[in-house]
């Protein structure tokens, strides 16, 4: 498989032209790889008008993961996520979502002026993952004509939607199906394809830097429908730099590569070391279900705490994901290797001799949606003030505060904080809020 991006970037390295042209590096120094990092040049491509070497390796990229049209983001999936909700307001729909979105759902919202209906899903834990009840789904689909549906699957502790099953219900109502699947680049290449466009998805982004051998901001957006391969390269183009990166995209490229040749005998592998894993531990933790990769502990049902044990594994030179009282998220990849899952078992083994068995009560989450003063875009715009969580029940979120990881909102731009809000807030470690100023009229 030709590596067409790296090939031009590699071969232009090696020449002796002399640049003239940005950046202002000029291929010069010996501690970064400047020499691959160029501008649009003659025969360089340039992203949101790919006709050359970009696009040849956006096809191969299609080609691997069988869709109608595949596109490189240098911007993460969060220029995914805003190109396809502008096709979504392009084509006036309603926007109906599961309630754990990536907090750069909400700032893509914002921008567009968009509004969202949203659905809670059956948390057991904390905010970061729970059921999608497919009955409240049907429900408001049929409720809500020309909308879209937006799920993140797989969610951050690597619980997967069933995306089957909702693409069925989505095509009963002529409703598009958008995921967020950013942690699960690698879920085309199992035995069965697990991928959301293989499971009947309209359009999914993948974070490729997070489970494939990329660099970070490294992301493709996917799309099954002829339709929509049209227009979402310049649905990215409007909000993305006019200078994205020839090193990401050249990753991409090399990513490519990686998957034509290595992935499916790599992933088979790190699945035998996994399923050891956690065979190993089973009778000592409590492990979440969902994708493979995210090794998810349960540490709560396992009477533990996760800070705790997250803090010992670190002792023991394992860095996890993220962690908190409740979970504790190890994310391997393909990439990872027999000797990686021994150290890893080393590691649990000599944390779980001195982390302290006790119990930890598990994480508040919303029960119900708080009540809705201003719109999501009206409230990230408004003027806004910094301030402790604890004086902020019964006032307005502004633009979102929460840390990434997991970025996941509390209380969404434009909702009246309460009680419930500061619970969660204060359980997640968020200190302080953004809230409409008091002078703010509406």
């Amino acid at each position: 498989m030709k590596n067409c991006i790296y090939d031009f970037l590699k071969n232009y390295a090696e020449s002796d032209v002399l640049r003239c042209h940005m950046p202002g590096h000029k291929g010069r120094g010996d501690k970064l790889p400047y020499g691959l990092d160029i501008t649009e040049i003659k025969g360089a491509d340039s992203l949101f008008e790919a006709d050359g070497i970009i696009l040849e390796s956006e096809k191969n990229m299609s080609a691997l993961y069988n869709t109608a049209a595949s596109f490189y983001s240098a911007s993460g999936s969060s220029l995914c996520i805003q190109a396809m909700l502008f096709a979504m307001k392009l084509e006036k729909r309603k926007i109906i979502a599961v309630r754990n979105v990536h907090r750069s759902f909400i700032n893509a919202v914002a921008l567009l002026s968009l509004d969202v209906k949203w659905i809670l899903p059956d948390y057991k834990t904390g905010i970061l993952s729970g059921e999608i009840n497919h009955s409240e789904v049907e429900k408001i689909l049929r409720e809500n004509n020309n909308s879209c549906f937006y799920v993140t699957s797989p969610d951050y502790t690597g619980r997967m939607a069933d995306i089957s099953g909702l693409s069925e219900i989505c095509r009963k109502y002529n409703t598009p199906l958008l995921v967020d699947n950013a942690h699960g680049a690698h879920l085309n290449f199992f035995e069965r394809s697990l991928h959301p466009i293989a499971l009947g998805a309209d359009i999914c982004c993948d974070s490729a830097h997070k489970m494939l051998p990329a660099l970070t901001g490294a992301a493709i957006l996917h799309t099954s429908q002829k339709r929509y391969s049209k227009i979402l390269r310049h649905c990215m183009s409007i909000f993305a730099s006019t200078s994205p990166s020839y090193l990401i995209l050249a990753s991409l490229d090399l990513c490519g590569n990686y998957i034509n040749e290595n992935i499916r005998n790599d992933i088979a592998e790190n699945l035998k070391y996994i399923n050891d894993f956690r065979e190993r531990f089973s009778r000592k933790l409590v492990f979440t279900n969902g994708e493979p990769f995210h090794i998810t502990v349960n540490t709560s049902e396992s009477f533990i705490n996760g800070n705790d044990f997250a803090s010992f594994l670190r002792e023991n030179g394992v860095e996890c994901e993220y962690a908190d009282d409740n979970i504790v998220i190890l994310l391997m990849s393909p990439m990872n290797k027999s000797d990686d899952y021994r150290r890893l078992s080393d590691a649990f083994e000599n944390s779980l001799k001195v982390v302290r068995k006790k119990y930890i009560p598990c994480k508040p989450f919303l029960k119900k949606l708080p009540e809705k003063a201003l719109s999501i875009s009206e409230a990230a715009f408004a003027q806004s003030t910094e301030i402790p969580v604890e004086m902020s029940e019964g006032r307005i979120c502004a633009s979102i505060k929460v840390p990434c990881p997991p970025a996941i909102p509390v209380a969404v731009s434009g909702e009246i904080i309460n009680s419930d809000c500061i619970n969660i807030f204060q359980s997640y470690g968020i200190r302080k809020v953004l809230l409409i100023d008091e002078s703010f009229k509406k």
